[in-house]
């Protein structure tokens, strides 16, 4: 499905005076509000194959209607998705869920949506139906060779597929681990999957990296092989300048402090990206900044005061995408809120007077400090984001007019409404 330009121009004629009078009123107490406009606009998040359908519990999925029945028709569910917001203009692809059997073809159709594909993705979590060897025990880190071979070239594999797509990283996410005491010897499993990696890492292209994600619990709820940032920075030194490590924010235990964390991966060069979600318990995988949008406010502080502290441009110099996994709402209208939500906690962070939050803090100064973020963090920024999406050609109100449009009652007319998403 494909959303024509005067559509979306004839919404947002209909909101414009509205708009305009919101901008104007924020507009008045921005500072180098230009530049301000220019990174909004080209602050992009990459969309992941694996959530254009509706996920699951080990309880049950409810898939709903019009879901996309291959990658072709997830390409074009990006599409819809970049259409209305502009800020979502490339897919990350998990392999084996979505591989792109005509990769000349894919490229293609990606190109006529403005999309370009971001880090591939391995998968060594579940076994697959023509699969020899079985991950119950673990991949990179198993105790059988021949299974950590297996697991060796299917990331080897996947870095062949990047390739033919022009992505440039690798994206391990690996659940080995254990579920009790005296099952696993932490120290061989370690040094078994930096040993895998370590080949995996010799095959990377010169202008590939590759990204090492970690998480503290789920599948295995014992130990996990790469359970925290730690332990993924000290294989990624050891790899050597190509691997870094990949934040996900719902894999670190509760009010775990991420925005520390981002911080010190970044003074080292160390911080690969993210992988954008919100949880209230665990790794619940919710819409971005549904449960704790503060928090990501300040996770976005300290990424543009050290990405500027180390003069990145912070639209490319890492990764963005989102990771989530939405059980009851419609898989697009929760990636463009989630969107929404990143671009507004971004252009907050933005706006932080950091020369005063500087003297602030030379000063010791605590209360005012906490002013000035907030002052920042309480500022209405969505005329902002909604005036960028308009210079960029998109929607002012991107979910409302995914609804005024009727994408998903279009989506069900072409595919049907018993349709399941590939991958999960």
């Amino acid at each position: 499905m494909n959303i024509d330009q005067f559509k979306i121009d004839e919404l947002n004629h209909n909101e414009l005076t509205d708009h305009k009078r919101k901008l104007e009123f924020v507009s008045a107490d921005i500072p180098g509000l230009n530049d301000v406009m220019s990174k909004l606009q080209a602050f992009n998040i990459a969309i992941p194959s694996w959530a254009l359908g509706t996920g699951g519990t080990r309880f049950g999925r409810f898939s709903g209607g019009g879901e996309p029945r291959s990658l072709e028709e997830k390409i074009e569910d990006v599409g819809v998705i970049n259409a209305l917001n502009k800020s979502s203009n490339s897919i990350s692809l998990h392999i084996p869920w979505d591989i792109p059997d005509n990769a000349t073809a894919i490229k293609a159709l990606a190109a006529q949506r403005g999309l370009h594909f971001d880090a591939v993705n391995s998968n060594t979590f579940q076994d697959q139906a023509d699969q020899k060897l079985s991950y119950k025990y673990g991949s990179l880190h198993h105790v059988d060779k021949e299974v950590r071979k297996q697991a060796i070239q299917h990331n080897i594999e996947v870095i062949k597929y990047g390739v033919q797509l022009n992505s440039k990283a690798l994206s391990v996410w690996l659940s080995d681990g254990s579920n009790f005491p005296g099952q696993l010897n932490f120290r061989k499993a370690f040094q078994n999957t930096l040993e895998s990696l370590q080949e995996i890492y010799s095959a990377l292209p010169d202008d590939w990296k590759v990204w090492i994600e970690y998480k503290p619990f789920e599948p295995n709820f014992y130990s996990t092989t790469i359970g925290d940032w730690g332990q993924s920075l000290l294989l990624a030194n050891k790899l050597g300048k190509k691997a870094s490590t990949l934040v996900d924010l719902g894999h670190h235990l509760p009010n775990t402090n991420i925005e520390q964390i981002v911080s010190l991966l970044l003074m080292e060069g160390k911080l690969a990206g993210f992988h954008f979600n919100d949880s209230k318990y665990g790794d619940d995988d919710l819409t971005v900044g549904s449960i704790n949008p503060y928090q990501l406010f300040l996770i976005f502080n300290e990424l543009v005061e050290g990405m500027d502290a180390r003069d990145m441009t912070h639209a490319t110099d890492i990764g963005w995408m989102i990771d989530a996994s939405h059980n009851v709402k419609d898989p697009i209208e929760d990636l463009l809120q989630s969107v929404q939500a990143i671009k507004i906690a971004y252009a907050q962070a933005l706006i932080v007077d950091k020369a005063a939050l500087t003297a602030a803090q030379q000063n010791n100064d605590v209360t005012l400090a906490q002013e000035i973020l907030q002052e920042a963090y309480r500022t209405d920024v969505r005329p902002l984001v909604a005036e960028a999406s308009l210079l960029s050609g998109g929607a002012l109100n991107p979910v409302g007019a995914y609804r005024k449009l009727q994408v998903r009652d279009n989506l069900i007319k072409e595919r049907g409404s018993k349709t399941v998403a590939t991958g999960l």
